[in-house]
């Protein structure tokens, strides 16, 4: 007969059930949430050391029609370009719908950030504010 577990621990199983949530100050985070901010700070720094090879490259300053010029320069280029403008409009519609359905809080600095920073930043933000919200609800007792 296995121990029983503290109410607030999961096990993991081979039917895929969700991870263990994370707990310790205040009330307890989902993993997949730390792992999304991981990810969002990834989306931060990688495309920027990007952009900074960029700038050093080609001038002091980001020539934003030079950039979609070479974003542009051949088939394999424009392949990932094409991709993900048609990606970050479909998950940016669902985003907005989605933080709507949930009532998120930080929707508009999520969309900023995806302009400002990066697309691999935001979506993966909103992400893990949206596995927050999800478990909130829960511990609310509410249908999410």
């Amino acid at each position: 007969m296995k121990p029983a577990l503290p109410p607030d621990v999961q096990q993991l199983t081979s039917e895929g059930s969700q991870p263990a949530p994370i707990t310790g100050v205040g009330p307890a985070v989902p993993a997949m949430a730390w792992m999304y901010l991981a990810l969002s700070l990834a989306g931060a720094i990688l495309p920027w050391l990007a952009n900074w090879d960029f700038i050093q490259a080609y001038g002091s300053g980001f020539d934003l029609g030079r950039f979609i010029a070479l974003a542009n320069a051949n088939p394999a280029s424009q392949f990932v370009s094409r991709d993900l403008a048609v990606s970050a409009t479909a998950v940016t519609i669902w985003m907005v719908l989605e933080s709507r359905r949930l009532k998120m809080r930080g929707l508009g600095w999520v969309l900023l950030s995806c302009i400002t920073i990066a697309f691999a930043f935001g979506a993966p933000l909103f992400l893990h504010l949206r596995e927050r919200r999800l478990a909130e609800l829960q511990r609310l007792g509410m249908p999410s």
